[in-house]
């Protein structure tokens, strides 16, 4: 299934949100299980958001080995990353209410 534009973030975010530092395999694997094999995310969308989150400073990231033993990019959540993923579970969460009463037929 492909994700509305803006939600890839969050979803990263959500992944990060334990102390674990993951490379970006585990990150696209987390959300992949975690959705119930629904979700899937392709490195060319994922990469890119992870770098965009770094630049926000919302994660950091440091060079290690992962599993088997090849050298990965490992990201963890920084504080301003999990302030930022509380405020956008927040926003996620009033949005997807208003969405839900609109296919309801406008039902509170």
């Amino acid at each position: 299934m492909e994700l509305i534009q803006g939600t890839l973030d969050v979803l990263i975010l959500r992944t990060l949100a334990g102390d674990a530092k993951r490379h970006g395999y585990q990150i696209a694997r987390a959300i992949r299980s975690l959705s119930g094999d629904v979700l899937s995310v392709e490195e060319g969308a994922l990469y890119p958001a992870l770098h965009r989150l770094q630049a926000k400073g919302w994660v950091d990231a440091e060079w290690g080995r992962s599993e088997n033993k090849r050298r990965a990019k490992f990201y963890r959540l920084t504080d301003e990353g999990r302030a930022a993923l509380a405020e956008e579970v927040r926003s996620w969460n009033t949005y997807a209410r208003a969405v839900g009463r609109v296919l309801d037929g406008g039902t509170p």
